[in-house]
């Protein structure tokens, strides 16, 4: 039987607080919650006495950690079954395979047991030179002269037919032994992150080809401090056949080294050969390896640092403050086939729409201007949202006219309509308007994204809403797992209506998912508004975990109980009617009353199932139900002189939107239809080390052109002035 390796929560408990730098208990004790099917949100928000007030980061780092941990595990008992399997098992390699802390090493250690592809030296094998190959591998004197030591190895009918061949078979099982040594792999890569440097050429031949990867073309650096948007960029260049990528690792020092390693007699007779054989070993056999290991490593690191900053933005778009339940005119714009009106109501609801034709080729401002006061006077609209694709600032320019000559008072602002084609092409989109065109529903998206970007955000796939880097170059699945963390996490943290949200929308509450989200709306369709978050138990498929789950996260307004609009938890009313009774009041007098909630004292209320912490944000929710986290809505003021990048003159000084943040910089929308860079070493007077601490998708800035090529679309900005 071969041995069995059990999971040691305990110990992975201790290594995962040890690298977080928390307490072990706080580890193990996230781990049995998230094992028991709590989420995240949940387990941050209501469980902070189990944890100790671990914050979503540290959870979410905690759930990473404890998956990579038994992954290694699971790993360990598949390898420790194949070297058992093959009656190569010692108790030192046991001790060695489970004592391992990173899969790499263990990989390393697992290799020369790991079923190989056909090699030279596998066919040398086969020819019966492995003997041969252990006396070259012991380099001891020989007892015979080194031909007649050659020639009982000659073979003619095994294609070995002298002794030069057998020399060179046996050779090359000695440079495989080497290759397959553990210890060199492990330091050859530790090798390359101290000295390595990370070279990138253009291939011969695709020089006229190589615009985009003018930087890259004959570039050569360290790859200790390779940052990861350059790695990418460079192998995105290998990827489409423009670069070739190499590690240069000190090639003749570091042979050296191995052979001072593994060479251990220069007196024996077959030295020189050896010596030939290392360099052999390091060159068709490590260095590829090397290189790959590398690169592999590097990519995981570039993967997660350009998947934490797509996370970062993302958060902030969702986060954008909305402009609130307000009658919207959405507009999708465009010359030739005209710009998509549509009218939503305060919560959301379709009302109407038409097509008006005010740009070129057309150029129909009266009747455009018709239609739209139309619309604006039938409706009493409030806020009208203009996409920023094409023909924005055309279309922008006439509803500004309209505004003035008119003077309505009307809010007018510029939407990002990143992926709003996306979902308007969607099967859910078509499922929400089965009836309307897709540019109608492209118009409906935008007037929704100005209401409450959240709401409509979370419809579209992240990945097209333009706010990542590199994101179609990182891994896609662990992109995924961090985006759905993020749209999970703000929607927890905002709340969401019971009785206005979408299925979309509810998908990602605590606890629901999408068919649950289906069966809820089903529910609210065919039995009228929810009064109370009890009421969710009757909707089908939904169980006492998910109401746990999910309950703390949804909201009614105007409901039977006044604490179902506000994020304390159906399991802490009896909590709040202590309060109330200690007042002497009925508990709903309590709600949103802050001079009453600061009149009790928080001890007084700790219990074996309720700790301080809970009772704290009982208090805090009790003052202000329900209160939106994200800012209050501003709208950003483009410049009236500045429609298009041939308006652009150097030293122009104007206002826009940060719409993504990179490692080397920030772009902001400007209004011409092409984002500028704001480089890194540009955003600030003092040193910047990560354009994060500066600004944030959203943050609306002031900038001044630093330089315009028209002709590549590349606008210089600078907030140093």
């Amino acid at each position: 039987m071969h041995p069995v390796l059990e999971f040691d929560l305990t110990a992975a408990a201790a290594e995962i607080a040890k690298s977080l730098k928390i307490e072990a208990r706080q580890v193990k004790a996230a781990v049995e919650l998230l094992d028991a099917g709590n989420t995240i949100p949940f387990i941050a928000r209501y469980r902070k006495e189990a944890t100790k007030g671990l914050d979503e980061i540290a959870l979410r780092a905690i759930e990473d950690l404890i998956g990579k941990a038994r992954e290694l595990c699971a790993r360990k008992n598949t390898i420790l079954k194949s070297i058992h399997e093959q009656s190569l098992l010692t108790d030192e390699l046991q001790k060695q395979i489970i004592a391992c802390t990173d899969l790499q090493t263990l990989e390393a250690l697992y290799l020369p047991f790991k079923p190989k592809r056909r090699t030279r030296a596998t066919i040398a094998r086969e020819r019966g030179l492995q003997p041969l190959a252990d006396i070259l591998l012991k380099q001891a004197k020989l007892n015979t002269p080194k031909k007649d030591l050659l020639r009982k190895y000659v073979q003619p009918n095994n294609d070995v037919p002298d002794e030069e061949a057998a020399l060179a078979g046996a050779l090359d099982i000695v440079a495989e032994t080497w290759a397959d040594d553990a210890e060199t792999r492990v330091w050859l890569v530790e090798q390359s992150f101290k000295h390595g440097r990370i070279s990138s050429q253009v291939k011969r031949g695709k020089k006229e080809e190589a615009d985009k990867f003018e930087m890259y073309t004959d570039h050569s650096e360290s790859v200790s401090r390779v940052p990861s948007h350059r790695f990418l960029a460079m192998q995105r260049g290998e990827d489409e056949g423009i670069l070739r990528l190499s590690l240069d690792l000190e090639n003749e020092r570091v042979v050296g080294e191995m052979e001072a390693y593994f060479l251990e007699n220069p007196q024996f007779e077959f030295y020189r050969e050896l010596k030939e054989t290392v360099k052999d070993c390091f060159e068709r056999l490590l260095h590829p390896v090397t290189q790959s290991s590398v690169f592999q490593t590097l990519k995981e690191r570039a993967d997660e640092e350009a998947i934490g900053v797509f996370g970062k933005n993302l958060r902030e778009l969702l986060l954008a403050p909305p402009a609130g339940p307000k009658v919207t005119l959405g507009i999708d714009p465009g010359f030739r086939t005209g710009c998509k009106l549509a009218v939503v109501d305060g919560t959301g609801q379709f009302l109407a729409h038409n097509t008006i034709y005010p740009t070129p080729p057309s150029n129909d401002k009266l009747g455009a201007t018709k239609t739209l006061l139309d619309l604006i006077h039938k409706y009493k609209v409030e806020l009208i949202a203009i996409g920023n694709g094409t023909a924005s600032r055309e279309t922008d320019a006439f509803v500004s006219d309209v505004i003035r000559e008119h003077k309505l008072s009307v809010t007018k602002v510029m939407v990002s309509e990143a992926g709003a084609s996306v979902y308007s092409a969607s099967e859910l989109a078509a499922k929400e308007y089965p009836q309307l065109d897709v540019t109608v529903r492209g118009a409906i998206s935008i007037a929704h994204r100005l209401q409450d970007p959240l709401s409509e955000l979370v419809k579209t796939d992240p990945k097209s809403i333009g706010v990542g880097q590199y994101q179609h170059d990182v891994n896609q699945t662990q992109l995924r797992k961090c985006l759905e963390r993020e749209v999970e996490s703000c929607v927890n943290k905002v709340g969401v209506d019971l009785n206005t949200a979408s299925a979309a929308l509810l998908s990602y509450v605590s606890g629901i998912g999408p068919k649950l989200a289906e069966n809820i709306v089903q529910f609210r369709n065919e039995n009228g508004p929810f009064r109370k978050r009890q009421q969710l138990t009757k909707v089908p498929k939904l169980g006492a975990k998910a109401f746990e789950q999910s309950a703390g996260f949804l909201r009614i307004r105007n409901g039977d109980q006044p604490l179902d609009n506000s994020a304390v938890h159906p399991e802490s009313y009896g909590v709040v009617e202590k309060m109330a009774a200690k007042l002497g009041i009925p508990s709903e007098a309590i709600v949103g009353n802050a001079t009453l909630v600061q009149k009790l004292t928080p001890q007084e209320f700790v219990n074996a199932q309720f700790g301080l912490p809970t009772v704290m944000d009982i208090l805090e929710e009790l003052s202000k139900p329900g209160r939106d986290p994200r800012k209050e809505f501003y709208a950003v003021k483009f410049s009236e002189n500045a429609n298009s990048i041939e308006d652009l003159k150097v030293g122009m000084v104007l206002e826009g939107v940060v719409t993504n943040v990179t490692h080397f910089g920030a772009f902001v929308d400007i209004g011409v239809h092409q984002d500028g860079l704001i480089h890194i070493s540009q955003l600030s007077n003092t040193f910047v080390k990560d354009p994060n601490e500066i600004v944030s998708v959203g943050n609306v800035v002031k900038v001044k052109v630093l330089e315009v090529d028209a002709n590549r679309k590349r606008i210089s900005l600078t907030r140093k002035f």
